[in-house]
């Protein structure tokens, strides 16, 4: 009987051992499965052209929010430098009177946007702002590239409505996130400097209209004869 039960008790352990094993085999092969999904998926996604977020990346439309203030502060505080090389360099009264004026605002938007990070509980924190970051260097280029004199100003005009015409973007995607936030009264003080972007960008419409371009065509007419 002792015999009968060794054996029997040796059936079951084998039988345990082997189970156990299959167990583990199959765990193996979900995992392997799993992370060649996985793999397969990361690839699928990288030949898609898809975009790796960053570590820092915003997960939620208020961070995006944030962001973008972080992102338009910078902006403005830059051209609070950037306004006044632009008055320096033109030679049109109404042009210079119109930069000088836009620079006054811009300082005040710059406190408005102050208001509107408390206002949100954040923080005023300016993150480098690309885009405004070229359009003030092809301004400068567009500088070196023409003469001082009503060409200048023509290309000043070109260089300010480009800024103006971002400016005018942003502040409204901004508004408008505000306002799906909940924040109406951050969208209500932000909708002040959108107003005075789109008056300032109208000021350009009607100086180069007015006279800058045609002066500059006068220019070529001149370099002609």
């Amino acid at each position: 009987m002792a015999t009968t039960k060794t054996t029997s008790s040796n059936k079951k352990s084998t039988a345990a051992k082997s189970t156990a094993a299959k167990s583990s085999t199959s765990k193996t092969g979900t995992a392997a499965k799993s992370a060649a999904t996985k793999t397969s998926a990361s690839k699928t996604t990288s030949s898609r052209g898809v975009i790796k977020a960053k570590s820092t990346a915003a997960e939620g439309l208020k961070e995006l929010f944030i962001d973008s203030l972080k992102d338009i502060y910078w902006a403005e505080k830059a051209l609070t430098k950037a306004l006044p090389k632009m008055a320096k360099n033109a030679t049109n009264e109404n042009l210079i009177a119109g930069i000088e004026s836009h620079l006054t605002e811009t300082e005040e938007q710059i406190s408005r946007l102050e208001q509107a990070f408390e206002m949100a509980g954040e923080k005023a924190v300016a993150k480098k702002c690309e885009a405004m970051d070229g359009l003030i260097k092809e301004g400068q280029d567009i500088m070196e590239s023409t003469e001082v004199g009503p060409v200048r100003d023509a290309g000043i005009i070109a260089a300010s409505q480009k800024i103006e015409h971002y400016e005018i973007a942003t502040y409204g995607t901004i508004i408008a996130f505000a306002k799906t936030l909940g924040m109406n009264d951050v969208a209500d003080l932000l909708h002040i400097t959108l107003e005075e972007e789109k008056a300032a960008d109208l000021t350009l419409t009607e100086a180069a209209y007015n006279t800058i371009n045609f002066d500059a065509a006068e220019a070529d007419d001149s370099e002609m004869e």
